[in-house]
């Protein structure tokens, strides 16, 4: 999904979790997070993510938080 308008964080999870054969459900129920929080930062929409919250998804997903997350310049 493009990011929206004036958005230059790009969440790359899609991506990551087709290349690891995952559903965001198995990645919410992995990492201890909603489904529904998941959802909000896989859609692009949410505006901040914890540390912790990162590093579990990075460790679940054996990736980098630079693979999952990037910079768009205008």
């Amino acid at each position: 999904m493009p990011p929206a308008t004036g958005d230059r964080i790009v969440i790359k999870l899609d991506e990551l979790l087709h290349q690891r054969r995952m559903t965001l459900t198995e990645l919410a129920e992995r990492v201890d997070i909603t489904l529904a929080n998941l959802s909000i930062l896989k859609t692009g929409k949410a505006k901040a993510i914890r540390f912790s919250t990162l590093e579990a998804i990075c460790a679940v997903l054996d990736c980098q938080p630079g693979d999952l997350i990037g910079y768009q310049p205008d």
